[in-house]
């Protein structure tokens, strides 16, 4: 089975997405989007931008690895009438069911960066983008301080060495590798450009019981939880986590939890 796959099957990732709505559509407003545009989302999860997006474009696909995320997307559309709006299961790194220059559009919010092969996804990308379109990502960046990049440290601390070959995803985070990975597609350089950004996760949870949904439905912590009790390092890792939760949230109240993540925000004109 796709190691990807499984990975993003496991669990259910849509009660993650549910403290990320409110970013999500924040970020969509500020992209721009006109009634004349046609709009893919790649690994869009449940629509947290995708949705949004629809609101705007006169088209929106949606396409992610994981089936139940494509069912979960679909029935989110049906509920809001978005008639628009599709989803569709599929693997950012081969698109080839899309003619080349189908979309004005490209979007990859935490998604494309998590599939293998990163030199494929750019090139499937750019591919599918019309000539005078946009590609724009968001990714989590190596080291950062913030909650997804220590979320993401901690875990890989904790689990199996990954297969030889790997990539990490947050090198998706890192400028001079999107650069080498969207020139190698034909970009010039100088037609992708950087910002840092701010995603914030929001809910009306404490930080230990936010943490305690990623235990239990976010594929890599679900993993790192697993690698950590065969270990016996369980509570070891429990405490890292249970620490870095904590004093992320920006609440004055345990009661509920504001959490910041900062990214990296990847345009490329094509």
């Amino acid at each position: 089975m796709n190691a990807n796959k499984a990975l993003w099957e496991k669990g259910d990732f849509t009660r993650i997405a549910e403290s990320m709505r409110a970013s999500g559509e924040a970020i969509v407003a500020r992209l721009g989007i006109t009634p004349d545009l046609t709009v893919l989302d790649l690994g869009c999860g449940d629509g947290t931008t995708a949705l949004p997006a629809a609101r705007y474009a006169s088209r929106v696909l949606g396409v992610d690895i994981s089936e139940p995320l494509v069912a979960a997307g679909t029935r989110r559309a049906e509920r809001h009438g978005l008639t628009n709006l599709t989803f569709q299961q599929g693997d950012a790194s081969d698109l080839g069911e899309f003619p080349d220059a189908t979309f004005d559009l490209v979007l990859s919010f935490f998604g494309a960066m998590f599939a293998p092969r990163p030199s494929e996804v750019a090139k499937e990308m750019v591919r599918v983008t019309r000539p005078g379109g946009r590609i724009v990502m968001g990714n989590w960046i190596p080291g950062d301080p913030t909650l997804v990049a220590q979320l993401l440290r901690i875990s890989s601390a904790y689990s199996p060495p990954p297969p030889e070959g790997f990539v990490s995803p947050v090198t998706w985070g890192i400028d001079k590798d999107v650069v080498e990975r969207f020139t190698g597609a034909g970009v010039p350089a100088d037609d992708i450009s950087f910002a840092r950004d701010t995603y914030t996760f929001e809910l009306d949870a404490s930080p230990s019981e936010f943490l305690a949904t990623f235990k239990t439905y976010y594929g890599p912590t679900m993993n790192a939880y697993q690698a950590a009790e065969a270990n016996g390092r369980a509570a070891e890792l429990h405490a890292e986590l249970e620490e870095l939760f904590t004093s992320q949230n920006t609440n004055a109240t345990d009661a509920t939890t504001c959490i910041p993540a900062t990214f990296l925000r990847v345009t490329v004109d094509c």
